[in-house]
């Protein structure tokens, strides 16, 4: 064998190889695409469920802070028509004093003081309702705050009774609310 035979066998045996190479490269180019392509085409569909997710959940969070807002908001609002009905109710027990009808609203005041504490009561009352209590018969003590009404109290000292507008308001604070709410 000639040395031109032995180079050119081996120049034959070298493109082969760089042909088999060529191919197992061009394979593995091509397997590593498709790997690339089927692996990014899953992170894009990881992300974009997972920012999916995030602005149902951003979307959500925002429906319900503004729904607890819109709630405040309201709640603020009828609160504020609460405290204003409740003045203007005030400003009607207050010209209410000043009415012929308010003597007979100490009277059965008076009566439902001595149903319960008995007949012998001592009355709190305002400065200018004690000739009222007097033309009633009641002892009248220390002038008191309020708007109007009595505070009531057994001759011992051991039992009371309130029955001022303020108080009478507050224990019924609720039905008063309601009603007020119904009529808003």
């Amino acid at each position: 064998m000639s040395i031109e035979t032995f180079i050119q066998e081996i120049e034959s045996r070298k493109r082969k190889e760089i042909t088999t190479l060529e191919k197992d490269l061009q394979e593995n180019k091509s397997r590593l695409e498709v790997e690339m392509s089927h692996t990014l085409k899953e992170i894009q569909e990881r992300f974009s469920t997972e920012a999916k997710i995030k602005s149902e959940r951003e979307q959500a969070r925002i429906i319900e802070a503004s729904k607890l807002q819109a709630k405040k908001i309201i709640f603020d609002a009828v609160n504020a028509n609460m405290q204003s009905a409740f003045a203007v109710i005030y400003k009607e027990i207050e010209t209410y004093t000043k009415s012929p009808q308010y003597k007979k609203s100490l009277e059965t005041m008076v009566n439902n003081a001595k149903k319960k504490l008995g007949q012998n009561i001592i009355v709190h009352c305002r400065e200018e309702d004690k000739s009222i209590l007097k033309e009633l018969g009641v002892s009248t003590d220390k002038s008191i705050k309020t708007l109007g009404g009595i505070v009531a109290e057994n001759k011992e000292g051991t039992r009371e009774l309130d029955l001022t507008f303020e108080e009478l308001l507050r224990t019924n604070e609720d039905q008063v609310k309601s009603f007020l709410s119904e009529k808003m």
